[in-house]
């Protein structure tokens, strides 16, 4: 892996860049907090407070301006009102910014509008008040696998809701498989497996470039050539506590300025019309493409042998 303290050179440099002096810019986003693990590790406070400190030791001096999303029913019961607390705070600071995510990663499709804007709120309280101690508020949503409604009804009274409730949608252009990897990731782990790590990571690595050798031209189709400022959508795991170094100096690499949520929204793009409603969870590349009447070109899929061991486990 490239050495932290060079990345975080790199960054600094372009960060003191003007705001749109370099004509590619991304968002990082971290969704699932507090961490993709097993329910035990998360009621575990010594478990859980190590994987956040790891994450976010990691994250620190990169310089990523990263937004992370939380579900905050993640934390079993019993060690929700003073763990939760203790962890958001790590993030916090580390000067990253909180989203809601629901409390229990709700799926809209097996859920009614009532229930799902339940777990909206459900979702807000330990994230609520740790912003406000530090004199910020809640602001961003990120829905569950991107599912926004599978009818135009469902997806209105949606949008609604949070609308009523101050929430800003954070939508994601730059969509890719992590998930997959890290399932497969952490079972390596539990194997003490190093070699099959390793090729997990480097197999990850060579996918997000694949995904940004689809994204960024596609991308430039709906602004006239121009490459819109990304939102990258990641999760809290332990394959990018170990491997997000490399995406990092890859996106450096291709010209890219890190940016926060709220830079990466001014951008025009983003109030582009959604008319795509269909019972799955798409970039909104997608989503925009699909609007104005063009097909959808979709991006690429983990290599075969990842996904035949991720299918294997589950």
């Amino acid at each position: 892996m490239f050495a932290r303290s060079i990345l975080a050179a790199l960054a600094a440099c372009l960060l003191s860049t003007p705001a749109w002096g370099q004509s590619r810019a991304v968002a990082v986003t971290f969704d699932d907090l507090p961490y993709q693990a097993a329910d035990a590790e998360l009621c575990d406070p010594a478990r859980a407070m190590a994987l956040t400190e790891g994450f976010v030791d990691m994250l620190r001096p990169l310089e990523s301006r990263a937004a992370v999303f939380v579900n905050e029913g993640k934390v079993c019961e019993a060690q929700r009102a003073t763990l939760l607390p203790a962890l958001l705070g790590v993030w916090l600071d580390a000067g990253l910014d909180l989203g809601n995510h629901t409390a229990t990663h709700i799926n809209i499709h097996r859920s009614t509008v009532e229930a799902y804007l339940a777990d909206v709120d459900a979702g807000a309280p330990a994230s609520r008040a740790a912003l406000a101690a530090r004199g910020r508020s809640l602001r961003f949503f990120r829905h569950p696998y991107l599912f926004t409604g599978e009818t135009p009804e469902k997806k209105a009274a949606i949008a609604a809701g949070l609308a009523e409730r101050g929430y800003q949608v954070a939508p994601v252009t730059i969509d890719n498989n992590d998930w997959i990897f890290a399932a497969v990731y952490r079972r390596a782990e539990a194997a003490g497996d190093e070699t099959l790590k390793t090729r997990i990571g480097e197999a990850y690595v060579a996918h997000m470039t694949a995904v940004l050798d689809h994204w960024e031209p596609y991308s430039a189709e709906l602004t006239g050539g121009r490459e819109p400022a990304q939102v990258l959508l990641l999760h809290a795991h332990t394959l990018n506590r170990d491997w997000y170094p490399r995406i990092h100096a890859l996106y450096l690499a291709r010209g890219y300025r890190f940016v926060t949520l709220d830079e990466a929204l001014a951008d025009p793009v983003y109030a582009h019309a959604d008319d795509y409603v269909r019972a799955n969870g798409v970039s909104w590349l997608h989503r925009w493409t699909f609007s104005e009447g063009r097909p959808i070109r979709w991006e690429p899929e983990p290599p075969k042998w990842i996904v035949e061991a991720y299918g294997a486990q589950n």
